[in-house]
């Protein structure tokens, strides 16, 4: 595996809001008459002038069900222009989402989610009030549903040491070598100015205010279908999702959730991909390192001032990283410019709980090392040595937290 990373450049804030409407809940339908009982959360995630993203999770109360079709009307006007993990549609100020083939079973507790951006003038209120399955949100559920009968499984994978609240308390075992690890960081990254270089994944995720959005170069000859696209995404989430985790709670992290999003495709053939809907868009035949390359003027890499005038979508549809997914190529490469890694084997592990070329490329996104050289923990595992560990170990995740710890001033904590 391999880390690259561009030049240092000072990123901008870009504005966001975050609206929650708690306690809403949503009445389910089964085929079986489920006992009714959800909760959806409904937030904006990012904002900018005439346009917003948002995320909406429904979480199931009740007995499970098999298919779901939410449904909620705007008070100003705004309309939904893209949308992902959900088919969504409108008419007039009514809003309809429709579960995606992979996301329609919701077992008792269990919870969906999926995100949109959209358009609005003047004001963008959150909605009030919701229906599921064309059942009015009524709170909690109307039958108690059953008691689990068998305990929930016990995770074997990742960190098995939950995060402080606060200060910086590794294990003892590890403080030594995590000294090691953040002392050759210093000397070695950006010609030995590390804390020059803006461009980490810290330096994105904080001028997002806390979501990050990617654009997908296909650089392959096959063609993908709509399930596949939103599969690719979900999967993609899923991973990142596993590098935030370890961070949340620790330290004065200020972010529980990350939102990831793919915002756009570069293709060298319109044709390969097999939808015909504007949820992302599309860069056709654009090629750069000899890869179809997604637009320069809406990419982070390319714009480190975190502005981005000539972004045919917008600052909305900018994109933070790139996926870039290439036919027959082994191992793996990251830096602040997104992820490499081979498209076939990133196809087989769609359903794949850890990813471990893509978690290991992410962790150079965000500024770990690789450990070809040397190695602080002789004889042990972990997830950023390559190959020897497939998911985030302990080590890993304080690695991680000790970048956090170094850099949170940057962004005022």
């Amino acid at each position: 595996m391999t880390s690259a990373r561009g030049g240092a450049r000072l990123a901008v804030v870009l504005a966001a809001t975050l609206t929650t409407v708690a306690g809403a809940a949503l009445v389910v339908t089964g085929a079986q008459a489920a006992a009714p009982g959800c909760r959806v959360d409904y937030r904006v995630t990012s904002q900018w002038p005439g346009g917003f993203g948002a995320d909406v999770t429904i979480t199931n109360l009740g007995d499970p069900v098999t298919g779901w079709t939410l449904a909620w009307s705007y008070a100003a006007g705004q309309t939904v222009t893209q949308a992902w993990n959900a088919s969504v549609s409108q008419s007039g100020t009514r809003v309809t989402a429709t579960n995606a083939s992979y996301n329609g079973s919701l077992g008792t507790g269990a919870a969906a989610s999926f995100g949109f951006n959209g358009a609005f003038t003047g004001t963008n209120p959150a909605p009030t009030s919701f229906t599921l399955n064309g059942t009015a949100c009524t709170g909690a559920p109307t039958t108690p549903a059953p008691a689990p009968t068998t305990p929930a499984p016990t995770p074997t994978s990742g960190p098995t040491t939950p995060p402080p609240g606060s200060g910086w308390n590794p294990p003892s075992n590890l403080a030594g070598p995590l000294n090691q690890v953040w002392q050759h960081v210093e000397q070695t990254y950006n010609n030995g100015n590390l804390y020059g270089f803006r461009n980490y994944g810290w330096d994105q995720l904080f001028a997002n205010r806390g979501y990050i959005n990617y654009c997908v170069r296909w650089d392959s000859s096959a063609t993908v279908t709509a399930a596949q696209r939103d599969q690719i995404q979900a999967a993609l989430a899923r991973q990142y999702k596993k590098w935030m985790n370890v961070l949340a709670g620790h330290n004065g992290f200020p972010y529980t959730d990350v939102p990831v999003k793919v915002v756009g495709w570069a293709v060298r053939d319109r044709n390969q991909l097999q939808w015909s809907d504007n949820s992302v868009d599309i860069y056709v035949n654009d090629i750069r390192e000899n890869a179809p390359q997604c637009s320069e003027p809406c990419g982070r890499f390319f714009n480190q001032n975190g502005q981005y005038p000539n972004c045919p979508g917008g600052a909305g549809r900018h994109y933070d990283h790139s996926l870039w997914l290439t036919d027959g190529f082994g191992g793996g490469a990251g830096g602040d410019w997104g992820q490499r890694i081979g498209r076939e084997y990133f196809m087989s592990n769609l359903g794949s709980d850890n990813i471990h070329i893509l978690l290991h490329e992410l962790g150079h996104t965000y500024g770990l090392d690789d450990f070809y050289d040397w190695d602080p923990l002789p004889g042990q595992g972990f997830v950023m040595k390559a190959g020897s560990a497939a998911s985030i170990t302990d080590f890993d995740a304080w690695m991680l937290r000790d970048w956090w710890r170094h850099l949170k001033s940057r962004y005022g904590y």
